[in-house]
């Protein structure tokens, strides 16, 4: 190790203490750079490069989608979509057992693909979901397990902030990361239905059925309330994530149309207000303004990091551990897991993320192998791996962000309570991780599917002239010809009238 890459490591353990400490996390970056970045590369190169970045991120259109999707979500939360959703599931799914399970997790599954937000989500489940799960004597364990695992699906299922922010890092498509995410989102929330009923079923007392009195009577009146609490959602996601998937707009396209479609529905159901409108804003700034300065200072700490060698020095030195690729791919997705207790995800994708990147990178050949997928869609499957297992570090205690969420709104439920809840919910998260390992074609088969439909339509959209060479000779002798005759019958009018005129 070079002393330029020990002074690099240093500032990477110092960067570690003082976030564990309290210090902000986008300023302390800032400062380690620049400090001993000056020290180690000089004032005009630490300068240069932080110059650089900085106007780099800021060209990056992409991420222009964080605070319009952000703002997405604030307005459907306030225009009482998820109170519309959640009534419209629960008397479909009332006479069941363990029918609040099910609406708490298909309530979240909707709500995540139409917003991609978490704190709001467990928050607002727990308020609709906990007091008739209270008063109809739902297990307290198993219910705030199911409210904060189902309200954490918005970190992973698109249209997720995070996978727009993870795009860029590793190199992918954020069209194709969505479309990876679908498929581990979906199994999770299969996993957690299937465990749900399946403990009510064979214990009623832990989950029994919504009862009579509390139930709608008349199949009219609960296909109304299914139709006005799901079709306006659904409508909202096939204009934001369908536009994306079918290849009609990019993400910040998409996130402009969902802002705009979320402000209707608002408008619609008589919820948008001033008031209303200048939290979602204010929200909206606060929450984008620590990604997206925290998008900055992590390009130039990255930089710095990057120039002082430490980066390869790490590479070099996992790589060289006498580890198959599996087991090396275990060790950086440990390694994730582990981060996700102190920190959120933000820093975890801008700042340790991009230290991993050159390792897997170096890995992409042999695991394709390994795991059967095409070389170039290994970061694909990665970054869907990644974000699981960020989902699941957000469930992990002591620093499970969604117990303090629910916490806050839920004082019947001590914090021992949902710790417990959340830790059953943790064992399924690990199922899904395994699977996901196993069977890689859970978060590649979408994407793969989307991309041969994308190449097939580029196909159909060649331009037939590139055919010509393969017409009989003569054939295109007499299209030009006469190709030439339509473009030249302005000139030959123009030749008559020379002609007409008398000689001088």
């Amino acid at each position: 190790m070079t002393g330029l890459a020990l002074l690099g490591l240093i500032m990477l353990l110092v960067m570690i203490g003082a976030i564990f400490i309290g210090f902000p996390i986008s300023f302390t970056l800032l400062f380690l750079a620049f400090t001993f970045g000056y020290f180690g590369l000089g004032e005009a190169t630490v300068f240069s490069l932080a110059y650089f970045q900085t106007i780099g991120m800021m060209k990056e259109e992409l991420l222009a989608a964080v605070p319009l999707f952000i703002f997405m979500g604030f307005i459907t939360e306030q225009a009482g979509l998820m109170e519309r959703l959640f009534r419209a599931f629960r008397d479909l799914l009332a006479p069941i057992r363990g029918s609040l399970f099910a609406v708490v997790i298909l309530t979240a599954t909707v709500f995540a693909m139409a917003t991609g937000i978490v704190g709001a989500a467990v928050t607002v489940l727990g308020i609709m979901a906990s007091p008739i799960m209270i008063k109809t004597g739902y297990d307290g364990r198993l219910a705030a397990g199911a409210i904060t695992a189902g309200g954490t699906l918005g970190i992973l299922i698109p249209p997720s902030v995070m996978l727009i922010v993870m795009g860029p890092v590793l190199g992918v498509s954020v069209s194709e990361l969505y479309a990876s995410a679908f498929g581990p989102g979906f199994l999770l929330a299969s996993l957690y239905l299937v465990y749900l009923l399946g403990r009510a079923f064979f214990n009623p007392s832990l989950g029994p059925p919504v009862p009579k009195e509390e139930r709608v009577h008349g199949i009219a009146v609960i296909l109304k309330e299914v139709v006005y609490g799901v079709v306006p959602l659904l409508g909202l996601i096939a204009a934001t994530l369908g536009s994306i998937l079918a290849g009609l707009a990019t993400p910040t396209e998409a996130s402009g149309i969902g802002a705009l479609g979320a402000m209707i529905l608002a408008l619609s159901y008589g919820k948008l207000t001033y008031a209303g409108v200048r939290q979602a804003v204010l929200s909206t700034t606060a929450t984008s303004s620590m990604v997206l300065l925290l998008a900055v200072t992590s390009n130039v700490f990255g930089a710095v990091f990057a120039r002082m060698g430490t980066a390869n020095w790490i590479t070099e030195t996992m790589l060289a551990l006498p580890l198959p690729p599996i087991a090396m791919l275990l060790v950086v997705i440990v390694l994730i897991f582990l981060l996700g207790w102190p920190f959120e995800w933000p820093a975890i994708i801008l700042v340790f993320l991009p230290i991993f990147y050159p390792v897997m990178e170096a890995l992409k050949p042999a695991l394709g192998q390994s795991l059967g997928i095409p070389t170039d869609m290994v970061m694909v499957w990665f970054g869907a791996l990644v974000a699981v297992t960020l989902q699941t570090a957000f469930l992990s205690p002591p620093v499970a962000m969604s117990a303090y969420y629910l916490r806050q709104v839920v004082k019947e439920w001590s914090l021992a309570t949902i710790y417990k809840g959340m830790l059953e919910f943790m064992i399924l998260q690990c199922i899904a991780i395994a699977l996901i390992v196993i069977f890689p074609a859970i978060a590649t088969k979408f994407p793969e599917q989307l991309r041969e439909e994308s190449a097939a339509v580029k196909t159909e959209e060649v331009d037939d002239s590139m055919n010509l060479l393969e017409k009989d000779p003569s054939q295109q002798m007499e299209e030009a010809t006469e190709s030439d005759k339509e473009e030249g019958g302005g000139d030959s009018l123009e030749k008559d009238d020379m002609s007409a005129k008398p000689k001088k």
